[in-house]
C-alpha cells in the first residue's frame, strides 16, 4: 500500500514550514511519503473579490496526477498541524472506496452553497442529516484510487464555479461526491479539529485545523499562535535555537503584514507592536 500526505505551500510563511515538518514526522510514523506543491499546476481565472477566494485552492486537483501513483492521499492544508500523538488515520479509516472528510455542514449552514453550484453544473441532491445539509470541509481529505472521485473531475468546471460559488473548492468536491455517488463517512473532529467547534480542548486533536482567524484569542495573528503551539508541542523533538527562530520569523512574517497595512518603517512597528503585545516579540 503505497500512501501519501499532500499539501500546498507557495512562500515563506513559518507556519508552512512548520506543517511541513508535521507532517513529515507523521509521514514516518504511517508509512507514507510527503509531497509539497509549491507552485500551481491549474490556473484559474479567479476574481470575485467577494468571495475573498483564491487560485491556489484549485492544486487540490493535483490529487489526480498522486493517485496514478499512490494508492492512499490524503491532502491537508498548509494551516494545519499534525501534532506528535495523532493516530494513525490511515489505519483509522481503511476502506478503500470511501472518501473521509470531516462535516462541517452539522457546524454551521452551507446550503447556500449548494443552491449556487447547482445552478451552475446542474442539480444534484444534497443529503440532510439531523435536519442540517451535510457538507464536507476540504481542509483534510483521505482518497483512495478506488473511491473515483476525481474520475470526472476538471479544472474547466472548477473555472466555471470559483467565482460564483463560495469556498468554491470544498464546494466542488462536495458536489462531485453528489453527482458521481461516492461513498463517503464523516471522520472524527479529532481529524479536522477547527475553531467552530471551540477552543476547549482543541490541542488534544490528532489535526488541528487553524482556519480562518485560527485560535488566536489574545494573539493578534493566527501564524503567531499556530508556531507557538507548534513549539510547545514539538518541544521534545526541537532545540531551543530551532524553536526560538521559528518564533523570530512568526513574528517578522506578523511585522511585514503590518507594514504592507501601515507603510511605516518596520523598525518603528516592531517597537510599537513590541509594545502592545510582549509575549509574542521574540
Amino acid at each position: 500500500m503505497k500512501k501519501a500526505i499532500f499539501t500546498l505551500a507557495i512562500g515563506d510563511n513559518p507556519m508552512y514550514r512548520a506543517a511541513i515538518a508535521s507532517f513529515k514526522q507523521y509521514g514516518e510514523k504511517v508509512g507514507a511519503d510527503v509531497i509539497v506543491s509549491d507552485e500551481l499546476h491549474y490556473k484559474l481565472n479567479v476574481n470575485n473579490k467577494k468571495f475573498d477566494a483564491s487560485p491556489a485552492w484549485s492544486e487540490k486537483l493535483y490529487m489526480i496526477e498522486l493517485l496514478k501513483e499512490y494508492d492512499r492521499v490524503l491532502y491537508l492544508d498548509a494551516d494545519m498541524l499534525v501534532t506528535p500523538w495523532a493516530e494513525n488515520i490511515f489505519e483509522k479509516y481503511p476502506s478503500l472506496d470511501t472518501v473521509y472528510m470531516f462535516n462541517e455542514g452539522a457546524y454551521i449552514d452551507r446550503s447556500q452553497q449548494s443552491v449556487q453550484i447547482n445552478s451552475i453544473l446542474g442539480e444534484v441532491n444534497w443529503p440532510i442529516e439531523k435536519d442540517k445539509m451535510i457538507y464536507f470541509n476540504s481542509g483534510m481529505i483521505l482518497v483512495s484510487k478506488q473511491t473515483g472521485l476525481f474520475k470526472n473531475a476538471s479544472a474547466e468546471e472548477m473555472q466555471q464555479v470559483c467565482n460564483e460559488v463560495k469556498f468554491y473548492d470544498q464546494t466542488y468536491i462536495n458536489y462531485l461526491i453528489r453527482r458521481d455517488n461516492i461513498n463517503n463517512i464523516s471522520v472524527d473532529k479529532s481529524f479536522n479539529r477547527m475553531p467552530l467547534l471551540g477552543a476547549d480542548d482543541y490541542q488534544q486533536a490528532s489535526f488541528i485545523h487553524y482556519a480562518g482567524r485560527g485560535y488566536r484569542g489574545k494573539i493578534p495573528m493566527r501564524e503567531l499562535k499556530y508556531i507557538a503551539d507548534y513549539c510547545d508541542m514539538y518541544q521534545d523533538s526541537l532545540s531551543k535555537e530551532e524553536a526560538l527562530a521559528y518564533k523570530q520569523q512568526a513574528w517578522r512574517w506578523y511585522m511585514l503584514k503590518q507594514q504592507r497595512k501601515t507603510k511605516l518603517p518596520i523598525s518603528f512597528l516592531n517597537f510599537i507592536f513590541g509594545l502592545i503585545h510582549p509575549s509574542h516579540k521574540y
